[in-house]
C-alpha cells in the first residue's frame, strides 16, 4: 500500500516537473546538461527531470522609460533629456545566451547613445528636427542590439528640459522675431499702397475725368449715411463750364 503511494507520488513530482505550458507569447530556451537545444513554445512542453532546465522569454514588445540624461550640447548648452523605448525580443536563444540581462543591458545602452547623439547636435536642431534625431537614435539602438536577438522599433524623445535663463532668452528671441515680421509686414503693405496710390495717379493725369468720376462716388457714399448735415467741398474744375458759358454771354452783351 506504501509502496504504490509512493509511486503516484513520484509520478506526480515527475510529472509536474517534466510538464510546462508556455503562452503564446512565450518562449522556453532549454539548456540539457548545460548546452542549449533550442527554444520550445507555446503550448505544452516536455522536460527530462534533473537534465533539463528551461527559462523564459517573453516575446511581447517592451516600453522603457529612459530616465532623464545630463545633456551638454554641441552649442555648449545645458539640457536634460529623457526618452522611451520600444522593443522586442525576436530571437529567444541569443537574447538568453549573448547577454546577461538583455532588459538593463538595452535600458544602459539607451541611455549612453541619448546623452552621445544629443551631444552632438545644436539645441535649435533638438528642438526643431526631433524625428530627425528619434531616427538616428533607433538606427543606432537596433544595429547594437541586433547580436543580442532584440529588434528597436521606435525610440522616441519625450521631454527636453531647458534652463530658466534659456527659456526666457527663447522667448525675447521668439518676440524679437514675431516684430520683425510685424515690420516687414507693415512695410510691404505701405509698399504696395503707394504703388497703388502712384498708378492711380498716372490714371488721373492720363484722364482727369476720373477724378470727377471718383469725387462723385464719394459724395454717393457720404449720401448713403444717415447724416442730417453733410459738408462737402466744391473744386472750381467743376464750375468752370458754368463761369466760360457767363463770360461768353457778357461779351456777347457787350
Amino acid at each position: 500500500m506504501y509502496g504504490i503511494l509512493a509511486l503516484v507520488i513520484l509520478l506526480v513530482l515527475f510529472l509536474s516537473s517534466a510538464l510546462k505550458v508556455l503562452r503564446e507569447y512565450e518562449r522556453g530556451v532549454v539548456f540539457r546538461l548545460g548546452r542549449v537545444i533550442g527554444a520550445k513554445g507555446p503550448g505544452l512542453i516536455i522536460l527530462i527531470p534533473l537534465i533539463d532546465r528551461m527559462q523564459k522569454v517573453s516575446l511581447r514588445l517592451v516600453t522603457m522609460d529612459v530616465a532623464p540624461q545630463d545633456v551638454i550640447t554641441k552649442d555648449n548648452v545645458s539640457i536634460k533629456v529623457n526618452a522611451v523605448v520600444y522593443f522586442r525580443v525576436v530571437d529567444a536563444v541569443k537574447a538568453v545566451v549573448s547577454v546577461e540581462n538583455y532588459l538593463f543591458a538595452t535600458g544602459q545602452l539607451a541611455q549612453t547613445t541619448l546623452r552621445s547623439v544629443c551631444g552632438q547636435a545644436e539645441l535649435d536642431e533638438l528642438l526643431s528636427e526631433r524625428d530627425k534625431i528619434n531616427s538616428h537614435l533607433q538606427e543606432i539602438l537596433d544595429k547594437h542590439t541586433d547580436p543580442w536577438g532584440i529588434k528597436v522599433t521606435v525610440v522616441e524623445i519625450k521631454h527636453i528640459d531647458l534652463p530658466q535663463e534659456m527659456q526666457r532668452a527663447m522667448a525675447r528671441q521668439a518676440e524679437a522675431e514675431r516684430e520683425r515680421r510685424a515690420k516687414v509686414i507693415a512695410a510691404e503693405g505701405e509698399y504696395q499702397a503707394a504703388q497703388r496710390l502712384a498708378d492711380a495717379a498716372t490714371i488721373i493725369a492720363e484722364k482727369p475725368i476720373a477724378l470727377q468720376l471718383r469725387y462723385l462716388q464719394t459724395l454717393k457714399e457720404i449720401a448713403a449715411e444717415n447724416n442730417s448735415t453733410t459738408l462737402f467741398p466744391i473744386p472750381i474744375d467743376l464750375l468752370s463750364p458754368f463761369l466760360q458759358q457767363g463770360k461768353g454771354g457778357s461779351n456777347s452783351e457787350g
